[in-house]
């Protein structure tokens, strides 16, 4: 059950930073970009898309799971099980990436920016290869941020018979008073942490060692 647990939570882990990291990747470069003076600046899409994130983002995920579950029905056509999880998983990472990641592009200079603008460098080439190379490092830990909010998600996601270390401490640890079961679970979720945050930091130190 312990490795069935663990290996339920990589997978809602996993897909949801990928997808939802694409996702937000996307959709927070249109919210930097949008921004006044920006790349393709639009203050009526940036206010709309400005409101939409703040509004998803603090609603705490399990009201968010409760709350979209007939859309989840409707998607992925049950509301029970680790695909069910997912889902969610999936839309709240989107929003809260976007965030992460428009506020670490802020910073970026716009003097390289309009350095690339003036060789007559498409906005898409400006994006890919200025933008976010300039704000990788900051962009590597902030998915490792993410990373553990995605983790305490699929803490939760037990509530609709998702699975994973977050079920098994409370179905197999708390409701039958087994400590040792609890704290397996919390070390096993610990360990993942230091090491995607481990990971993180010696990528980001190393890429911005090269910038300077």
């Amino acid at each position: 059950m312990l490795f069935q647990s663990i290996a339920q939570t990589l997978e809602m882990v996993f897909v949801t930073l990928v997808v939802g990291g694409i996702l937000g990747l996307v959709l927070g470069v249109i919210l930097y970009g949008t921004r006044p003076g920006n790349l393709f600046q639009n203050s009526v899409v940036y206010r709309i898309l400005d409101v939409i994130v703040n509004i998803v983002r603090p609603i705490p995920f399990i009201i968010f799971l409760a709350a979209i579950q007939p859309l989840t029905m409707k998607v992925v056509g049950t509301s029970i099980g680790t695909a069910a999880a997912i889902f969610p998983m999936i839309i709240m990472a989107t929003f809260a990436t976007s965030r992460l990641v428009e506020q670490n592009l802020v910073p970026v200079d716009r003097g390289v920016i309009e350095a690339a603008r003036s060789m007559g460098a498409s906005t898409f080439t400006i994006v890919r290869t200025v933008l976010i190379p300039e704000a990788l490092g900051p962009l590597i830990l902030a998915y490792a941020f993410l990373f553990i909010s995605i983790l305490d998600m699929s803490a939760m996601a037990g509530y609709i018979g998702g699975g994973g270390l977050g079920n098994f401490a409370i179905s197999y640890g708390y409701q039958k008073f087994d400590p040792v079961v609890t704290w397996t679970a919390v070390i096993i979720m610990i360990v993942l942490v230091q090491v995607v945050q481990a990971i993180a930091n010696m990528l980001a130190k190393r890429i911005l060692k090269r910038q300077k």
